[in-house]
């Protein structure tokens, strides 16, 4: 139980590498955010049931989880996700950013909008949670309080 009494929040864990991160990481003792919009890999649409399935997983195997589905990419919602970790488990620990959005495009053919949608969700996306997380344990390192944090950036 390498993770026993830690609080993670895993972004895009409503799916593939992060529900499979989000899965490992809760059976080696952390409780989870599962933070995920639903969207498909088109970033399209938004729907709880992907994070729901996770949480479900997790908790058959007797593990801890809750769900967040607030955007990482927007300021106010990547706060939202961070505080989900501080209300329901009372802490964060470690910060895993894999949320991101697939454009099917040849390079040479991709919009600018296509663009400026995958740097929103992978770089914005990374950026944001951790600037919030950062913060709190900033505060509290300043309260005297022991922060042995992390932070897994994942890109593809």
């Amino acid at each position: 139980m390498m993770l026993e009494g830690k609080v993670a929040v895993v972004t895009g864990s409503g799916g593939g590498v992060g529900r499979e991160i989000a899965i490992h990481m809760a059976l080696a003792g952390a409780k989870v955010i599962i933070n995920d919009i639903g969207a498909s890999l088109s970033g399209e649409g938004q729907s709880a049931t992907p994070a729901q399935q996770t949480k479900q997983i997790i908790e058959q195997r007797g593990g801890q989880a809750e769900i967040s589905t607030d955007s990482v990419s927007s300021w106010d919602s990547a706060g939202k996700i961070v505080q989900s970790a501080l209300d329901h488990f009372g802490r964060i620990d470690i910060v895993v950013n894999n949320a991101g959005i697939l454009r099917d495009q040849i390079f040479h053919r991709m919009s600018p909008e296509e663009w400026d949608e995958v740097v929103r969700v992978h770089l914005r996306g990374h950026f944001v949670p951790t600037r919030f997380a950062a913060a709190h344990w900033r505060e509290q390192h300043k309260a005297g309080k022991e922060v042995a944090a992390s932070i897994v950036h994942t890109s593809s």
